[in-house]
Parts: C-alpha cells; structure tokens; sequence
C-alpha cells in the first residue's frame, strides 16, 4: 500500500517525526518533491536530526530510501547528509536516486542569492538554496537529468548553451562574473562519481514492490500553503507540494495512493514571507515560539525564527481537502499547556463579511481572523499514550479543531521524541 504523508499548512508541521514514525512499518520511503531548501526534524535513539534532502526512513536498517524523479538534488548536500548521519552511529542507508531526477548547479543557488539581493525588501523570503531558478530551467527544458552525466560529450554543448543564457543575466542585471562551461562541466565530473553508486530506474523498481505488495511511504515538502497553483501565489515554493504530486514525483500511478496523513499543528507557524492570516506578534509570540517544537520553532533550514500564529481552521480545512487527507495527524500538542484560554480561528472577515473558505491571495490580504476560546488545559500531557487518558479540555480542543477541519484527527503528538504518540 502507498501512503503520503503531507503538510496542510505552511510547512514545518511536523511531518518528520510522522514520516519516520510510519515508516517503521514501511518497506521504502520516498522524497518526491522538493530540494533542501526545507528540513524535516527527528528525534531518535540516535539524537536529533534535521533532514534536507534524505527521506526520514533513514533511521531504519530495513528500509529503502528514494530520491525521486521530482526531487532538486542538491548533490552535495544529499552526500554531507549521509555522512553526518553515519558519523552519528546511524547504519549507512540504502538509497536509491532516479534516474530522471534533476541536479540543482552552483550556479542555481547563484541566481537565487542574487535575486532576493536585488529584491532587497521585495523579496519572496527565499532560502537562496537554488529552488526557483532550477525548476525554471527544469520547466525551460534546460535542466540537466542525473542520467545526462553518463554522456559527458553531449553534455558539454549543453553546458555551453546555459552558461550563453546565463551570462547574459549575471553579467547585464547582477553585474557578476560570467559563467565558465568549464567549470560546470567539472562540477558535474564530480557529481558523476559521487552519485554513480545510487543511480537506477526508480519508477521500475517502484513498480516491482507495489505489485510485491510492498508498503510504500510518500514524504511531502512544506504544505498546502505553499502550493504554486493553490498556496499562497507567488510566496510559494516552485513544486507542487500536494499529495496528488507524489504519484508524478515517485513515478507511480495515482491510483495507487491509498491513504493520505496530513499534518498539522495544534498552533500555526511559518517560515517567509506571505500571507498568515492568524499571526501573533510580540511577547505573546515569543512566548509561543520559545516554547514550541523541540528547542523552540526555528526554521530547521534556516534557523529563522517561526511566524507564530494561533491554530487556523479556516486554513487547515482549505489545506486538508487539497491534500484529500483521509487521516489528520495533529502535533505538539503538549506546548499549549501553558495557556490560560486558546484562542482558534473559525472564519475569516473579508471587507465586512465573515467566510469560512479559504480564499485566493489579493482577498486573504484583506482578511481578519474570527476566533473562538476554549478552556486550557494547564498542565503537561507528554508521557500520556492513551486519548482518554488526556484532560478533558484538551480532548475538546482536538475534538473542536476536528469538527471545524472536517476531516478525523486519528494521530496526536504530545512530545518531541518517537514515541510520544496518541492513536484514536
């Protein structure tokens, strides 16, 4: 069976600690979308971890571990990754890389930098990790496959026809020096030995484990939210990051998808710019952050600091339809138990009108959240295993953002560690 996993909001959910958690009953696990410009965060019997590029079933010495197709591998990130986590006692994994999968270039990574530089105070809040300009030239047809460096003389006039395209970039708008084919074509020697190893036909090995009735684990990237077609456009990430991507990143059939979990927090965070419709700012927000996550909520990417906010149903409904959640994982729980009252946005106030859809980017700008209070709960819940066993008002907080959501909340996280975990 094929199950996604996936955020509903903003990114920064929690997906890591879900993702790893089921794919110990997994067989492979599969990053289909995305680059290292976000991470995932695991907490195991081998330490703490943040994730950019490698999928969270990494910890596991039965698994397998995918780059897909739809993946910006940054090479040598994926590489100093691995090593990190093997220096950590964690048994070398198995992965695999598709052969179809995409490289980000050091040259990608410059675009980028430059770019939000001359945005300056416009910028989209990038984390300069070459995202945007790399999907561009994937979409450009100008990308180069990893199954492109088996053929290094073809490759050359390749080469030489985008340092043409963006020398005039660099050298015309951002005034820096011009590319040289010769250095990208040694840059890709490199990445030729490094990746040699891992390279095959994932779609075809995907295909002999599902007929294998293998179980099988999709990992999204960031959230709904942050969807080109149905986020917040244009402060987005440049992939889909909806479960429905997952059959085109993974290359397997859509029909396959048998179970999607979308995540969300009990509170809401973000990282970049964009609209964030239930914010809080100040000591109200300091507070929330310096207690949320595991060692406050910082961008495990970035270390930016987390836009707070209080949980949006509004947002969340919106993000889990998208998705077509079956199941609604709900994390860290425990950090509202310090809280007095909680307050929840229910709708949105729009030009005087109050709405419960979520609505496109030039009408959000507009909108004010609409909140209603529950009762906290005032006291710590990590450690508790069983949904009975929690108290009364935090059971009707969950039970209230999962009336307003639509969608059942079947997984509860009350803790940064694996097992700290609820089923329902």
């Amino acid at each position: 069976m094929v199950t996604a996993v996936v955020g509903a909001n903003w990114g920064d959910e929690g997906k890591g600690k879900i993702t790893d958690m089921l794919a110990e009953n997994s067989d492979i696990i599969i990053r289909y979308q995305g680059g290292a410009n976000a991470g995932h965060t695991i907490v195991n019997h081998y330490g703490k971890f943040a994730l950019h590029t490698m999928p969270s079933g990494i910890f596991y010495s039965h698994t397998t571990s995918i780059i897909g197709n739809g993946v910006a591998l940054n090479v040598p990130v994926f590489f100093r990754e691995m090593q990190s986590i093997i220096e950590k006692g964690v048994p070398k994994p198995r992965v695999l890389i598709s052969d179809r999968a995409q490289m980000v270039m050091s040259y990608h990574i410059l675009l980028d930098t430059c770019e939000e530089e001359r945005l300056a105070g416009r910028s989209f809040g990038s984390t300069r990790s070459g995202i945007a300009p790399f999907y561009s030239d994937k979409y450009a047809k100008i990308g180069i496959q990893v199954s492109e460096l088996s053929d290094m003389d073809a490759l050359r006039a390749k080469v030489e026809n985008i340092c043409t395209l963006k020398n005039v970039v660099l050298t015309n708008l951002y005034h820096k020096e011009p590319l040289r084919p010769d250095d990208i074509m040694e840059e890709l020697r490199t990445y030729q030995k490094m990746l040699e190893p891992y390279v095959c036909d994932t779609s075809a090995f995907l295909d002999r484990a599902i007929r294998e009735g293998k179980n099988i684990l999709l990992e999204g990237q960031l959230g709904t939210m942050k969807d080109p077609d149905h986020g917040i456009y244009p402060m987005v990430t440049s992939s889909s990051t909806l479960a429905a991507y997952g059959a085109i990143g993974a290359g397997i059939p859509p029909y396959e998808i048998k179970k999607v979990v979308a995540v969300t927090k009990a509170y809401s965070s973000a990282v970049g710019a964009g609209e964030f419709v239930s914010e809080i700012f100040g000591d109200e927000a300091d507070e929330l952050r310096r207690r949320g996550g595991d060692g406050g909520e910082y961008g495990a990417t970035t270390g930016r600091p987390r836009r707070m906010g209080w949980y949006d149903a509004v947002a969340s409904r919106y993000g889990c339809r998208l998705q077509g959640a079956t199941d609604v994982a709900l994390t860290v729980l425990d950090v509202l138990g310090y809280l007095d009252e909680i307050p929840v946005c229910v709708a949105y106030e729009i030009d005087g009108v109050k709405t419960t859809e979520f609505p496109t980017t030039v009408r959000l700008a507009k909108a004010k959240p609409v909140y209603s209070y529950l009762p906290g709960w005032k006291c710590e819940i990590r450690g508790i295993r069983k949904y009975e066993d929690l108290p009364e008002n935090c059971r009707n907080y969950v039970e209230f953002i999962e009336k307003k959501i639509g969608y059942p909340i079947t997984m509860i996280s009350n803790g940064p560690g694996r097992d700290d975990i609820i089923y329902r």
